[in-house]
């Protein structure tokens, strides 16, 4: 029993070795979902415009924070 621990036979390194799934969360993985494919294709539209309005306020609030450091550097440079 040298190395064992409590856990019947499962060393540390077992217990926490996501390289190898638990066969008991792959069963519930693998299991196909019957019918309400309309509700996941309404879901991943729902979540392509979210992404897409994100990525635009991303895009528009990184535009105004490089203006407002430009403007700071030039007031700046036009001082001295």
């Amino acid at each position: 029993m040298a190395g064992n621990g409590s856990y019947g036979g499962a060393s540390w390194a077992d217990q926490w070795d996501y390289s190898n799934p638990d066969p008991v969360s792959e069963n519930k993985k693998n299991k196909k979902n019957t019918g309400g494919g309309k509700k996941v294709g309404d879901g991943l539209e729902k979540t392509k415009e979210a992404a897409i309005t994100g990525a635009k306020k991303v895009k528009e609030g990184a535009s105004l924070g490089f203006q407002w450091v430009k403007d700071k550097y030039n007031k700046r440079t036009q001082k001295q």
